[in-house]
């Protein structure tokens, strides 16, 4: 694979990613994964994202790693950042540990807020981003473009980990399942 897209280790500082390039997007177009997709705030999963006053776009989310098969889990704040045309930037990532271990109302709470206010002043709105994968804590981040299951079938672009919002065409409706 070429180094220009390949997706940074975990001890890459860079913030680079897997999506981040024109040649990496000219390659996921010719495959049928979007160059953006745009998310709409709402009052749900979407709740924080828009732009800063210098206008980076961003995006602050809750993603997780469920509890199953003998995993405990895992809880995370994630903060990513885009330029104003879309392309990642960096993503400020939180571990908390198990769901069942944790103080959900105050330290993982306490740290979105502060992931916030880091951000100065900011305009809730719709963003258009790329998707994007980073690797941290020995899990794959990001909005990542995956093939259907089927030949014919449709691509996605879901929020990992937890899929807990996921992206299909038109790319540019803003709209996601859950």
């Amino acid at each position: 694979m070429d180094d220009d897209i390949a997706p940074p280790s975990s001890n890459d500082p860079s913030p680079r990613s897997g999506h981040d390039n024109a040649v990496c997007r000219l390659i996921c177009a010719a495959m049928g994964a979007p160059g953006l997709i745009a998310i709409d705030h709402d009052d749900y999963h979407a709740e924080h994202v828009g732009r800063t006053a210098d206008g980076r776009q961003f995006f602050l989310t809750t993603p997780f790693e469920p509890a199953m098969d003998g995993q405990e889990g895992n809880e995370f704040v994630a903060l990513f950042l885009f330029d104003p045309s879309g392309r990642f930037l960096e993503a400020r990532i939180d571990e908390f540990g198990p769901r069942g271990t944790m103080n959900q109302d105050s330290r993982r709470r306490d740290r979105y807020e502060a992931r916030l206010r880091e951000l100065g002043e900011v305009t809730f709105t719709r963003i258009e981003v790329a998707p994007f994968a980073v690797e941290q804590f020995g899990t794959t981040f990001g909005l990542v473009a995956r093939p259907g299951d089927g030949e014919d079938d449709p691509w996605w672009v879901e929020l990992h980990p937890g899929n807990y919002m996921a992206f299909s065409e038109p790319w540019d409706s803003g709209e996601y399942d859950t």
